[in-house]
């Protein structure tokens, strides 16, 4: 079965209130510079401060992510949970502006990581219930353009006040009050939907499923389920063993250790960056022009993304996608083999960091839409659950090992672990789609069941004999 992903809108702002996500995700981008630059400069902390600040952040999103999802369908009000997470980013931003030591710092960021899940499910849902189903495709990649524009935004705002050699904390002031506007716009100016939806409908919808995958966290992180014995019940472990003895000759177990490789080389490779170009020379203008570089190059190939996997196939760009990320990641292993002058190693990472955008665009589309078509007739619950679970162990792992390569390795060590972790992934994209099309091919000699003759699908539950 053939599934497409919209990303092309046919109106850039599906409907006017979608305006308000360009606030917070301009704060939400410049703070995912300035964070680790607050360490490296003003506190004057290092590499090794930036990826332990990280690994409490993530693991607190992992943590509160499950307690977020179950209050997000337990109480439907969508403003409420986007105006805690808004406002809540707000005043940490305003907090960080006092902080004096590292230690400080990292109970604060902590703080981001345990209220950042509050939105990702309320932004969500709220977009799969106040557009029918037939407006959904366009209002999920008008979203998706408008957190990018947010995002390139938030990035020039960078740029250009530290251009003026003003300090980090003033630009914390900026970026708490677009967090507070997008707060107030969506207190204010939007309604709650007449109709309820819970975090269990995200799978039926590609444009919502591709939405959540971006932020893999925020979902709910359920043990895989099968029916219980009549007084024994199975314990967690030997139920995720059958659930994987079931999936053994799927393609949805090579497609989440492929995920899971991805994720792990992006944060391993993503969170050591930024030292890394501190430590080239680069001044803090410059580090927001290469991120800026980036999310340019997302924004502008992100559109074409759905109708690429369309015509040359997903399987196919995934894996050219990941090729071209884990090259980018061995060139900057090679910059740090250089001696380049500053507009030398500006420029460089400028060009690798905009190819690793555009890759980044391609691979989230193409791959999303190989999970969602592996979904089909499956425990998409569970699965996405464990999804979900690989995706945080990634960004736990990543984390403390880039601040373990931080002591006893070097950023060369760390690019190259990263391309390597991605070149390794290349098989398992490859051999998920063998198993894609080897079990399509035996779907197709398998005889009509009495069950497709009345009218209901072999996935309903019907069962087929193989032909002799």
């Amino acid at each position: 079965m053939a599934f497409s992903l919209r990303t092309w809108p046919s109106r850039l702002l599906a409907k006017p209130w979608l305006l308000a996500f360009v606030p917070i995700n301009a704060a939400t981008a410049g703070f995912g510079v300035v964070l680790p630059l607050l360490i490296l400069i003003p506190l004057h902390g290092t590499w090794a401060n930036v990826a332990v600040a990280a690994t409490f952040f993530n693991a607190a999103v992992i943590l509160l992510s499950v307690l977020w999802g179950h209050l997000s369908d337990r109480y439907p009000r969508r403003r409420l949970f986007l105006a805690i997470n808004f406002a809540g980013y707000a005043a940490l931003y305003l907090l960080l502006t006092r902080v004096t030591s590292i230690s400080e710092l990292y109970l604060i960021y902590t703080a981001v990581g345990v209220i950042a899940p509050a939105g990702t499910s309320a932004s969500n849902l709220l977009i799969l219930e106040k557009f029918t189903e037939n407006e959904r495709p366009n209002a999920y990649a008008s979203f998706q353009e408008m957190s990018m524009i947010g995002s390139v935004v938030g990035l020039l705002i960078g740029y250009f006040w530290t251009v003026e050699n003003a300090t980090l904390y003033s630009l914390l002031y900026v970026l708490a009050g677009l967090a507070f506007v997008s707060a107030l716009a969506f207190w204010f100016g939007v309604r709650e939907a007449e109709r309820t939806l819970t975090t269990a409908h995200v799978a039926r919808h590609p444009e919502s499923l591709f939405s959540r995958l971006k932020v893999v966290l925020s979902f709910r992180i359920p043990i895989p389920f099968f029916p219980k014995r009549p007084k024994l019940r199975p314990r967690p472990i030997a139920r995720f063993r059958a659930w994987a003895r079931a999936e053994l000759h799927h393609e949805l177990p090579l497609i989440l250790i492929a995920s899971f490789l991805f994720n792990l080389s992006a944060n391993l490779f993503n969170i050591s960056y930024t030292p890394y170009l501190y430590s080239a020379g680069l001044v803090a203008s410059s580090i927001f022009l290469v991120n800026l570089s980036n999310n340019f190059a997302q924004t502008l190939i992100f559109p074409f993304t759905g109708g690429l996997s369309n015509r040359v196939g997903s399987d196919r760009l995934v894996q050219r996608a990941t090729y071209l990320r884990s090259i980018g990641y061995l060139a900057t292993a090679a910059f740090t083999f250089a001696v380049f002058s500053r507009p030398a190693a500006f420029e460089a990472n400028l060009f690798v960091y905009a190819l690793l955008g555009g890759a980044i665009a391609v691979y989230t589309t193409a791959s999303s839409l190989m999970l969602f078509r592996g979904l089909h007739g499956r425990d998409s619950g569970s699965i996405l659950g464990v999804n979900s679970a690989l995706g945080g162990a990634a960004a736990v792992l990543g984390a403390g090992l880039s601040g373990i390569l931080s002591v006893f390795g070097s950023y060369r060590l760390v690019f190259l672990v990263a391309g390597g972790s991605l070149l390794v992934s290349l098989p398992l994209w490859t051999a998920a789609s063998v198993a894609y099309a080897r079990r399509r091919l035996g779907q197709s000699d398998m005889p009509v069941a009495s069950s497709e003759r009345r009218g209901t699908h072999p996935a309903e539950g019907a069962t087929a004999a193989k032909t002799p």
